[in-house]
């Protein structure tokens, strides 16, 4: 159960993505894996902070530990020596990106039907979940959870009932689902790496020792010694045995990746089309000096997504760049929660201003994105109260002006300041003396890739899956689990 008091990681005024998915089938590296995928987490950690979850198999039985918090809290040497059997791997750290965190929404998640078992660890949102539930339901399936990992995991074992080919078996669930997902499982004795048609959420493969390991990320094969294959294909299914990797590809569709794992997702050093995220993002920083200078005398982040757009920024323009801000990297990932007084400091314990930076200085304070504009608005008072005589706010992204339907937790338009306000209103709320974002021209030519390959539908209104609107807002409502 989770430990007494547990709230999670939350931060009111960033997006949150769902989760990170990691795996490694290998017999060379059997009573490594528990280890190594405890390792591959911790470096997709900033994908999911309320929860961790490692499964292990030898092909027959598989044994899970799952558990609220961060993978550090979750696993100490004892529960990883419980997962030492087997050459099958799967882990997963997860968000609640509705309602509250809770231990049964932990992953990697199992159902199964009789002799058919899989295990699955999803990052995405379906956006037909509802629908899919029903009609699962209408082939005898029960379901105590609305979670769409679980409908996800159903529809693969309604196919492999019917006696497919694990390969075969998931195209065939795949063309039941409609959505964001990259997905991997223990499907048998074979782990699966599978993508949506549209590759909303990114997902790769890399060569370790006697196997394959796949990776939200290419930071988790980093960390554990993987060498780097390739990225997963949208609508491709990867199966994972003795016999090597075997490649199921569907038709053509239009790729999408999110362009928010270039904005604030993904970590600097992952790579996406062999380029570093943080070439994107300091390319974010120098188009923004271009397209919104202003007169000034440093320029600060806020860190850290904000840092590698600010050190472009500076380059750009020609303003010093300093560290203004510190932050406080534990705060709201612990257990113990601040009283109602602590609470009043806000924004201070999270960041703090150096006075020597700041005071009597003109300052551009560069961050990554406004969703909400409560936390923009405390630290444009904190940086004043430090002493700035000017604080000329710089956003690296565009206003957020519609909803997500595919895996972060912007469900309504009401949430977001962008679609309520014009930016020179936004300024007046956050008591900037200036205030820019980056246009949506200049974020997609930083990221190096065509326009019609991201997904920027929260910046644009353009939804790559027909039919997305604020119904499916309403159907997912406590469905979606990453």
């Amino acid at each position: 159960m989770p430990p007494a008091g547990f709230e999670g990681h939350r931060d009111a005024d960033k997006p949150r993505e769902a989760c990170g998915v990691f795996g490694i089938y290998s017999r060379a590296l059997a009573g490594e894996l528990a280890r190594r995928t405890y390792f591959g987490l911790y470096a997709l950690q900033h994908r999911g902070q309320e929860s961790a979850g490692i499964a292990i198999s030898d092909g027959e039985r598989t044994t899970a530990v799952r558990d609220m918090g961060l993978v550090s809290q979750v696993f100490d040497e004892t529960r990883l020596a419980a997962l030492e059997d087997g050459h099958i791997s799967l882990g997963h750290v997860r968000y609640s990106t509705t309602g509250s965190a809770s231990w049964e929404n932990a992953q990697p998640e199992f159902i199964g039907r009789g002799e058919v078992n899989v295990a699955v660890a999803h990052n995405g949102n379906l956006v037909d979940a509802r629908a899919l539930r029903d009609e699962l339901a209408r082939e005898g399936f029960g379901f105590n959870s609305t979670s769409d990992t679980t409908f996800i995991a159903a529809a693969v074992v309604s196919e492999l009932e019917r006696g497919l080919p694990v390969g075969e078996a998931v195209r065939a669930a795949m063309r039941r689902l409609k959505g964001a997902y990259s997905v991997a499982m223990i499907c048998r004795d074979k782990l699966v790496a599978f993508r949506d048609p549209h590759g909303f959420r990114p997902l790769c493969i890399g060569r370790v020792e006697g196997g394959y390991a796949v990776s939200s990320e290419t930071c988790g094969l980093d960390i554990v010694g993987a060498e780097f294959l390739r990225e997963v294909d949208p609508g491709e299914v990867v199966v994972i045995g003795d016999e090597g990797l075997l490649s199921l590809r569907g038709g053509p569709a239009r790729t999408a990746l999110c362009v928010f794992e270039y904005v604030y997702f993904a970590r600097p050093d992952s790579r996406f089309d062999g380029r570093e995220v943080a070439d994107a993002r300091r390319r974010m920083g120098e188009l923004l000096a271009e397209e919104a200078p202003a007169e000034a005398d440093v320029v600060i982040p806020v860190p850290d997504s904000g840092i590698m757009a600010a050190v472009g920024y500076s380059a750009r323009s020609g303003i010093p760049y300093a560290e203004g801000l510190i932050k406080n990297r534990y705060v709201g990932r612990t257990f113990i929660q601040p009283t109602d007084g602590m609470r009043q400091l806000g924004i201070r314990l999270k960041l703090n201003p150096l006075p020597s930076v700041i005071a009597g200085r003109r300052v551009v304070v560069v961050d990554d994105s406004i969703v909400r504009g409560n936390t923009s608005r405390k630290l444009v008072r904190l940086l004043f109260e430090a002493g700035a005589r000017e604080v000329h706010f710089r956003v690296s992204s565009p206003p957020v002006t519609g909803p997500c339907y595919y895996g972060i937790d912007m469900d309504t338009a009401d949430q977001l300041v962008g679609a309520r306000h014009p930016v020179e209103e936004i300024r007046r709320q956050i008591g900037a003396t200036t205030l820019a974002y980056l246009s949506v021209e200049a974020m997609v030519e930083a990221t190096g890739r065509p326009k019609g390959h991201l997904c920027r539908a929260c910046f644009d209104g353009e939804y790559p899956v027909r039919g997305s609107s604020q119904k499916f807002a309403l159907e997912r409502a406590g469905s979606r689990e990453g």
